[in-house]
């Protein structure tokens, strides 16, 4: 039974230890995108013709 106290604290010291490393690289801006922004330009007018070709189609269904 001792096992099992053993191994639940150390899996929730892990679980902090993943949590801090989570935040601390959240906060840094590891996970900030600076790719996308650079690109989006090139892909927005297919969005907007996606979009315009679903609202022909749902006009016409009207």
């Amino acid at each position: 039974m001792s096992v099992i106290y053993i191994l639940l604290s150390v899996s929730i010291i892990v679980a902090i230890i993943f949590f801090v490393a989570f935040i601390v690289a959240v906060r840094k801006g590891q996970f900030d995108d600076s790719y996308t922004p650079s690109v989006r330009m090139l892909f927005e007018d297919e969005l907007v013709e996606d979009q315009s070709k679903s609202t022909m189609k749902t006009t016409k269904i009207k």
